[in-house]
């Protein structure tokens, strides 16, 4: 059998086929062509179309027994009944609802009754918090539907209106213990059931329409797996559903996650907690991580410059300035919205590779401070499964497993959001018994060096001192 795992990422659109008679599969990724230059805001029908192009030229001439759709937690849209869209998408990185989570932030009451419900912060990246700048900024909400990227890949390839409980808990109106919309938070936003999509599970197939069928050449009426979130695949793509199985995915964004039978939230709000498709999952996420690195290389470097290249100038290791890694605002730990990034402590003697390096240390202090979060509520992870970008650069990930002093075990596939869509594909037709029991490779474990422990911890108490000076900043 053959199964089309299609991804709207968050700067790309991803497909992959797989074989699961031999295990083998072909991916690509390519590169949005937006016509927006704001990397926040999309184009729904953009960003779709290419999606479905990438899949219908991976799939041609192929038998595709099912379709199992990824996307990304937090984005938002208002469509009108027909689901055309009536503005951009707003992506997780889009911050402008920032002013108004500051204001509500001073009710500690609120943001505490919200995060215990809900699993979410009080912070700009969540749908509901865009829904008020919306409606703030003149919108008659009552006249829309309240759609994300992912509900809209479904709806254009299937006709159904619905959304995964795993992408729902991510958009602030899902209470996280019932897995059911929350009637107070709907009641508090004006929002109306038939304004926002059906839940389902990913266990509720749906079937291309004749629509999507004809966008991807594949027949009608075969099987789809609505979009579930990258994040909640990955954690199953990279085989930790397991307790005590740490997912550490360092990418556009970055973020650590470890599966729970049950929701996990501390007193005082620091992780989240949202669902997977297969289980709850604990978790940190930041938002400032490759994007920082693609920033800095595109302004200060040579087009072509590798990123080898950049590191190898790199002979500098103690005395470079800190970098805090909030271009994009903070989510995990303080969930600043409005924090500023920068360097502190640049001197005329520093190059642009003490500055680049200073980067790549600064984004994983900032997910060294999100472990110990989630450490202190979770305990010590039994195995750290690492993937995303970062792999790609040997110095990069070593200096990760230095930081953090554990073991990193490496994904051979880069993509396990889309070999978790593969997984719950082989679920459901009977492949193997649980999605779960799907079995990726690795073979790389990095193994931190014990002479690098007090070195970075030093270094990481100047970038706490540095992160505690600016915390009002911003």
């Amino acid at each position: 059998m053959k199964i089309l795992a299609l991804e709207s990422s968050t700067t790309s659109a991803k497909a992959m086929v797989y074989d699961t008679d031999t295990g083998k599969f072909q991916v690509e990724s390519v590169p949005y062509i937006s016509s927006h230059t704001d990397v926040t805001i999309h184009d729904a029908k953009e960003v779709f179309d290419q999606t479905v192009y990438l899949g219908r030229k991976m799939c041609e001439g192929q038998t595709i027994d099912m379709v199992s759709l990824s996307g990304t937690w937090h984005s938002l849209m208002l469509c009108d009944n027909d689901m055309e869209p009536q503005t951009p998408i707003y992506l997780w990185s889009y911050t402008g609802a920032a002013d108004i989570c500051k204001e509500l932030r001073k009710d500690e009451g609120y943001v505490n009754r919200f995060y215990q419900k809900t699993g979410c912060m009080v912070n700009a990246i969540y749908p509901v918090f865009k829904i008020k700048l919306l409606k703030q900024l003149g919108y008659k909400l009552e006249d829309y539907r309240f759609v994300g990227q992912g509900t809209y890949n479904t709806y254009r390839l299937t006709g159904q209106w619905a959304v995964t409980d795993s992408v729902a808990s991510g958009t602030g109106l899902l209470n996280i213990h019932t897995k059911a919309y929350d009637e107070d938070i709907l009641n508090e936003n004006g929002i109306r059931l038939d304004q926002v999509p059906q839940i389902i599970t990913y266990k509720d197939t749906l079937k291309l329409d004749e629509q999507g069928a004809e966008l991807l050449g594949l027949p009608v009426g075969t099987p789809v797996i609505a979009t579930n979130p990258d994040g909640g695949l990955n954690q199953v793509g990279a085989g930790a559903v397991e307790r005590g199985v740490m997912s550490f995915s360092v990418g556009t964004s970055g973020a650590l996650r470890l599966s729970t039978s049950e929701p996990v939230l501390p007193d005082k709000p620091s992780t989240w907690c949202y669902l997977s498709p297969k289980s709850w999952l604990s978790g940190a996420a930041t938002s400032g991580c490759c994007n920082c690195i693609d920033w800095f290389k595109g302004k200060y470097f040579q087009e072509g410059t590798s990123y080898s290249q950049m590191e190898a100038g790199c002979k500098n290791i103690e005395d470079i300035p800190v970098f805090l890694p909030f271009l994009f605002g903070e989510r995990c730990p303080g969930w600043n919205d409005e924090r500023d990034g920068g360097f502190y402590g640049l001197r005329p003697g520093h190059t642009v590779y003490d500055s680049y390096r200073a980067i790549q240390e600064g984004i994983l202090f900032n997910l060294y401070q999100c472990y110990e979060e989630l450490v202190a509520l979770n305990g010590k992870p039994k195995k750290v499964m690492l993937s995303g970008g970062i792999i790609r650069s040997k110095v990069w990930t070593q200096m990760c497993a230095d930081i953090f002093q554990i073991e990193m075990t490496i994904d051979e596939v880069e993509h396990s959001s889309l070999i978790g869509s593969v997984a719950l594909a082989m679920e459901l037709l009977g492949i193997i018994p649980d999605a779960k029991d799907f079995k990726s490779n690795y073979s790389q474990v990095i193994t931190p060096n014990p002479e690098m422990k007090d070195f970075y911890q030093t270094k990481y108490q100047k970038y706490l001192y540095w992160y505690k000076v600016t915390k009002d900043q911003g």
